[in-house]
């Protein structure tokens, strides 16, 4: 007597491909989290916990706003003649310079001389190419950086990158919240680190792959040195 079919057999051959594609997925995902972890761990390893004053004087500050106290110590590093000029790169549209000037009274005789105002950059690659037009236009080989600690390491990667040429100083302001508890403590901070943290990998992904001719995100074309209208005073520029 022939026996039926049995229709389970086909099976047995295809679960063993089925359990090594599992297997190989776990293990690409487990090896992608610890390469992330160990990536994480040198980003925060770059985060400076206190202020350091520049160790040189430059010929030019960028300040990157964005963050509290960032533009007065950047004023301060001005008044204390650790550069010729200020530029505060990322100035809200909406702000005039006599928003600035109301916060900084004690620096006001250096906002009207010594103080420029960039108003178009929205992210911190427009700041960086900011910041190589005001410099190239000035003729700056070296520039001070002012920005949060936790901001300085994507700043530096756009930053040298639009300015091969130019000498970068890093100051990196440390926040209060920074200093008074552990950034382990605060969900906020955590959450703001790891943000932080996956835009600078993607920068340097961008900035990698652009140094091998694939910048798939180029930048609009940068008017010559020169042909720029010359800026007004802080005081006297308007919304």
């Amino acid at each position: 007597m022939n026996r039926p079919p049995d229709d389970r057999s086909p099976a047995a051959p295809v679960a063993a491909p089925r359990r090594w594609l599992h297997a190989a997925i776990v293990a690409v995902l487990a090896i992608t989290f610890v390469a992330a972890a160990i990536g994480f761990v040198g980003f925060l390893s770059q985060l400076r916990g206190a202020e350091t004053r520049p160790a040189r004087t430059a010929d030019g500050i960028v300040v990157l706003t964005g963050g509290s106290s960032r533009v007065s110590d950047a004023m301060e590093l001005l008044a204390d003649g650790y550069g010729k000029r200020l530029l505060i790169s990322g100035v809200h549209p909406t702000n005039a310079a006599s928003d600035i000037s109301r916060s900084l009274t004690d620096n006001q005789s250096l906002l009207s001389c010594c103080v420029d105002l960039d108003r178009s950059a929205v992210n911190t690659r427009s700041n960086a190419a900011e910041t190589r037009r005001w410099a190239h236009e000035r003729g700056f080989k070296s520039l001070i950086v002012v920005t949060s600690n936790y901001h300085m390491p994507r700043a530096i990667v756009e930053l040298s990158h639009a300015m091969p040429d130019i000498t970068l100083i890093p100051f990196a302001v440390v926040g209060d919240k920074w200093r008074d508890e552990p950034w382990w403590t605060s969900g906020a901070t955590v959450r703001l680190l790891l943000s932080e943290y996956v835009k600078y990998v993607a920068a340097e992904v961008r900035v990698r792959l652009a140094d091998a001719g694939l910048d798939m995100m180029r930048e609009v074309a940068e008017p010559p040195i020169g042909s720029l209208a010359p800026r007004r005073p802080t005081t006297a520029q308007s919304n």
